[in-house]
């Protein structure tokens, strides 16, 4: 899995840099506005509480929060559909793309746009997807034999050191317990997430191709209704 957290940890610098900017609100009142269909109360739909805690960790506003949650209690409203896209990029590298949207016809041509501009390509239904695992993560300060004894105590199945904190993946169900158990056991718990993780990752060592992929990866993220990105590349960091 250490693809996966290296893009993980990749993604979350870009993120901070994003949020910073201000121009990731609108991807976080989605990805809120959508769990809260699941119910408008966060200490009851774990999810929403997760898309909150998101938004919370990148400093949106809780008016703003609280307007993305309205919009799942306004039947007027249009209606958001969560809709996972599949793709390959240059040297075929997997991409998986989840978007929030309420307009298909707008998203689908924008997403496919990214690919094809980028020497990329949607691919099918299903053509990608299994080549992934949906997991739950956590990323928690901290590293060390004990936390990982509390980490599988609690329920995790696996956790990889990444300098002084550590990646924790969970089964999808197990995502909200493994997480509040360690945080009543007072580990300071930094992300926690629904991805998708790669069964086998693609080493990308070529710089040129590696400004590619990175080129497409941000075309995708400028998509205002992607909420999300998965890829099955590792990319040295000294290449970016």
């Amino acid at each position: 899995m250490s693809g996966h957290s290296k893009w993980s940890t990749i993604k979350r610098q870009k993120g901070a840099k994003d949020a910073a900017r201000g121009v990731v609100f609108t991807k976080l009142a989605n990805a809120i506005a959508l769990a809260a269909r699941g119910g408008t109360d966060p200490d009851m739909n774990f999810a929403l509480r997760l898309a909150v805690d998101k938004a919370k960790a990148a400093n949106m506003p809780s008016n703003n929060i609280q307007r993305a949650i309205d919009r799942a209690k306004d039947k007027d409203a249009a209606q958001l559909q969560e809709v996972l896209y599949e793709g390959y990029g240059p040297d075929g590298v997997a991409i998986l793309v989840e978007v929030a949207t309420d307009n298909i016809n707008r998203t689908y041509p924008e997403v496919r746009l990214a690919f094809s501009k980028h020497g990329g390509n949607i691919a099918e239904k299903g053509a990608v997807v299994f080549q992934f695992e949906h997991k739950g993560m956590l990323r928690v300060k901290g590293t060390g034999d004990d936390l990982m004894l509390q980490a599988l105590d609690a329920g995790a199945e696996d956790m990889q050191e990444e300098g002084e904190e550590s990646v924790i993946y969970t089964a999808p169900t197990d995502l909200a317990k493994v997480r509040d158990t360690l945080r009543a056991q007072n580990v300071e718990v930094l992300e926690a997430e629904l991805t998708y993780v790669p069964n086998n990752t693609v080493e990308v060592t070529d710089k040129d191709t590696t400004g590619k992929i990175m080129r497409l990866m941000d075309a995708l993220d400028d998509i205002d209704d992607v909420t999300n990105t998965h890829v099955n590349f590792d990319i040295d960091e000294n290449l970016l």
